[in-house]
């Protein structure tokens, strides 16, 4: 099995399983340094659109991205190439973070509207509303102060209690970090059902053949599915999952239009 793997897809292997471990075991602050964090965050280097790829969250996380490149680039590289595999690979990973950096910002835009809002005019409502919003980064305590802030709305000291817990909401949500190569998969796998459409993979969970265009098809809808949804609870970057998948198409399309150097 493993002397099918070609030059690329093996050293990505390596170079993944390699880093995990010494992120791991050895030296973890890299895996604070190297993951990918809000651009207004105090914890943002530029140079982790480029890391967070290869920091991965648990041995689970690393096992489901590898395991997707050693099902699905080996062949991808036979056809496309070595330069060109790579090529797709890091695009479709950095291009993921520049992206999902981006629609973090839009969230955070809304964040800070919906605290200015409060600070223009110190509601108890408001901060109700912006409690149940965020309430899995609250204690249940809260709903004490939101009792007593509502019995006396002009309290000073509730309201500057309200808004410090309104910053750290913020703040905490600035410094939640991406990390792995999801984005970087989704476009091999894109690749992969655009090239070879109607090859018959079959799957573990469940046992089942099923053509590559329509697992693809399964995971897009899924991906665009959980973004719209947009469960606070869920810590899976969906939309850097979406940027893969549209990044990897994208490039695969200029490729077969650019038939001089896509064969």
């Amino acid at each position: 099995m493993f002397r099918n793997l070609t030059p690329v897809v093996k050293n990505l292997l390596l170079i993944n399983v390699g880093i995990f471990f010494i992120a791991t075991y050895f030296i973890p602050q890299l895996q604070a340094m190297f993951a990918l964090y809000y651009i207004e965050s105090r914890l943002f280097m530029p140079f982790q659109f480029l890391t967070y790829m290869f920091m991965h969250a648990g041995i689970w996380h690393l096992f489901s991205n590898m395991f997707g490149l050693f099902i699905f680039g080996p062949l991808l590289e036979q056809f496309l190439g070595p330069k060109k595999i790579l090529t797709l690979w890091m695009i479709c990973g950095i291009g993921s973070g520049v992206l999902y950096s981006g629609y973090t910002a839009f969230q955070m835009h809304q964040l800070d509207n919906k605290i200015e809002s409060f600070y223009n005019n110190p509601d108890p409502e408001i901060f109700n509303q912006f409690v149940s919003d965020n309430n899995y980064m609250f204690k249940s305590s809260i709903y004490d102060f939101i009792d007593k802030f509502s019995r006396a709305p002009e309290n000073e000291s509730y309201i500057q209690q309200a808004k410090d817990n309104m910053q750290a909401v913020r703040e905490n949500k600035s410094n939640i970090p991406m990390v792995g190569a999801s984005g970087a998969l989704f476009g091999i796998l894109i690749a992969f059902g655009m090239l070879f459409p109607n090859t018959q993979l079959f799957l573990l969970f469940p046992p089942m053949p099923i053509k590559a265009k329509y697992l693809v098809l399964f995971y897009g809808l899924y991906t665009v599915y959980n973004v719209i949804v947009n469960n606070p609870t869920d810590n899976v970057a969906h939309f850097a999952h979406l940027s893969g998948l549209i990044i990897g198409a994208i490039l695969v399309t200029f490729w077969k239009k650019n038939r001089t150097s896509f064969y």
